[in-house]
């Protein structure tokens, strides 16, 4: 399988691995086919910045890398713009996966979102 260089950057140099302390929205999604699963660790300050981001894999080369890219891409940014990170979206940032490794990217923008959406849930946000 070809991976770019940036997908093989993302993976070997994961950015904003492990947990974070007093995360305010967390999310775990999986894929039952593959045994992919994310679980995505937000802080979201009251403006609706996301401050900081976290996550932990147990999956392939692909999913740890869409996980890593989909944290720096959000970082720093208000949920509202997060929520547009999308698969393709971070597949393209990443230079392209392979197709049959495009299920990771989507667990990856799925956890985003789910994390998100709780979020807003709770605190009655829209």
């Amino acid at each position: 399988m070809n991976y770019t260089e940036k997908v093989m950057d993302h993976f070997l140099h994961p950015r904003n691995i492990g947990k974070i302390d007093n995360p305010n929205a967390v999310a775990e999604v999986g894929n039952a086919q593959c045994g992919d699963i994310i679980k995505l660790f937000l802080r979201i300050n009251p403006e609706g910045i996301i401050e900081d981001i976290s996550f932990e894999t147990f999956g392939c080369g692909a999913a740890i890398a869409t996980s890593s890219m989909t944290t720096e891409m959000v970082k720093g940014k208000h949920i509202d713009e997060a929520l547009k990170v999308t698969r393709d979206v971070v597949a393209d940032e990443l230079g392209g996966l392979p197709a049959s490794k495009m299920h990771c990217s989507n667990l990856a923008s799925e956890a985003l979102h789910k994390a998100i959406n709780e979020y807003k849930a709770k605190y009655n946000l829209k």
